[in-house]
């Protein structure tokens, strides 16, 4: 039966809504484009609490500082490439160095924007803030654990990037599942390969395992949504237990999620590791399930390099 498919960006709208209503302190700061990032509805039911600041992200970042100095909790919100790459230096030096409560989120995560092209398209963005101090880098797999990490992250202080798919992608979870921010969530246990795999991937990942379980090969399967701070232990677990594992990402394997699970690797000095995600290049206009293809981002990829590490 084929999975409904929604937006992790519409979670994130619509949990936004009901945590304004129930915490005045809750603020969204808008650069323009509520549109697209779904906080419309946001600005039309708490107007005292959304601000617009127009395309200038970075003031965003600085207007998001100043709000968290008075105990608000502001949510900046915009593309993922603008929220991380432009408003870098105002992210390290006005809200991560003084450790202050600001989420960043931002919609059109990895190659989702597709047809925009490589302008638009986040592929460095968790890579880059990951390596500042004080920063969570969060990415929630679907629709409904974007609305409960949302929820985590507003209730949980300290500056988070909360990253979302522009696309819809399937719908893996139901309401009533929990999630804790630094924590996996499994999905599958298994003994001859783990696969740990976040944000719009995970569907491909726990696809591919449901079809190595068939060909006989047990797959241990996590969704790594926190890759700052990662959690560590599950990791070691798997590298200690299991020793051969994969990570799938829609982002640049240089310094995400895959080079996050190998440092822990090579610091235990054992176990190996194959990451599945974007090359080290820019994007480029073309449909959305076509640039993950071109990065062998695919459930038939996963599936023959598990095999790989097998054989």
């Amino acid at each position: 039966m084929e999975r409904e498919k929604k937006a992790t960006r519409a979670g994130f709208g619509e949990e936004i809504v009901e945590l304004g209503k129930k915490d005045n302190g809750i603020y969204v700061v808008d650069a323009d484009i509520g549109k697209s990032c779904k906080t419309t509805k946001f600005a039309q039911t708490l107007p005292k609490q959304h601000l617009n600041v127009g395309i200038a992200e970075q003031n965003a970042a600085g207007v998001a500082a100043g709000l968290a100095t008075t105990g608000k909790t502001p949510f900046v919100v915009t593309y993922a490439v603008f929220g991380s790459l432009r408003m870098c230096e105002m992210i390290r030096q006005e809200i991560c160095y003084p450790n202050l409560n600001v989420k960043i989120a931002c919609s059109h995560g990895g190659v989702t924007p597709a047809n925009d092209g490589a302008s638009h398209q986040a592929i460095e963005d968790m890579g880059v803030l990951r390596t500042i101090p004080n920063m969570t880098v969060i990415m929630p797999a679907d629709y409904w654990s974007a609305r409960k990490l949302v929820a985590a992250a507003a209730n949980t202080y300290g500056p988070m990037f909360l990253r979302f798919t522009r696309d819809a992608i399937p719908v893996i979870y139901d309401e009533n599942t929990e999630f804790t921010i630094g924590k996996a969530h499994q999905l599958r246990d298994g003994k001859d390969v783990a696969i740990i795999a976040n944000g719009d991937t995970v569907c491909l990942a726990l696809e591919a395992a449901e079809e190595l379980k068939k060909q006989g090969v047990s797959v241990k399967l996590l969704d790594m949504h926190t890759i700052k701070p990662l959690d560590v232990e599950a990791v070691k677990d798997c590298v200690e237990n299991i020793g051969k594992i994969i990570t799938v990402e829609d982002h640049n394997i240089i310094n995400g999620l895959g080079s996050a699970v190998c440092e822990v690797a090579a610091e235990m000095g054992k176990g190996q590791v194959k990451r599945i995600g974007i090359q080290d290049h820019f994007g480029e206009s073309a449909p959305y399930q076509r640039l993950l293809a071109k990065n062998g981002i695919t459930v038939e990829n996963i599936i023959e390099t598990a095999k790989s590490l097998l054989s």
